[in-house]
């Protein structure tokens, strides 16, 4: 998956709730740094996220559908908010790619820092 296709994606999920804050517009620029893109390409996320056909492109490897799953977790909770749409919206990448009840469990609470069961 290329890495512009994986902003974009990060970019419909930090603005499916209708906004984006400060906390998730400075963490959409961290990855866009980390993934060596530039502002440009962040500008052409946004633009794709808020147009009629903006749509999630979703990794086939496992290795990174879970770095996909990852990073959509962070960008919903990086304004401390989780709404239904973002849920519905993760749900739905999830699905799509197959991943188990149990493994989005493990990775939600490996994220969140809940020891593994």
């Amino acid at each position: 998956m290329q890495h512009l296709d994986h902003l974009k994606n990060l970019v419909i999920m930090a603005s499916a709730d209708g906004s984006l804050s400060e906390s998730e517009i400075a963490l959409l620029v961290d990855r866009c740094s980390e993934m060596g893109l530039h502002e440009a390409h962040l500008g052409k996320a946004v633009a794709y996220a808020l147009s009629d056909h903006a749509s999630l492109r979703l990794p086939t490897e496992k290795s990174e559908q879970i770095a996909m799953l990852t990073d959509l977790v962070r960008i919903m909770a990086a304004d401390g908010k989780l709404s239904e749409v973002e849920k519905r919206l993760f749900a739905l990448a999830a699905a799509k790619m197959g991943i188990e009840r149990k493994e989005l469990d493990d990775l939600i609470d490996k994220l969140v820092g809940k020891p593994a069961t």
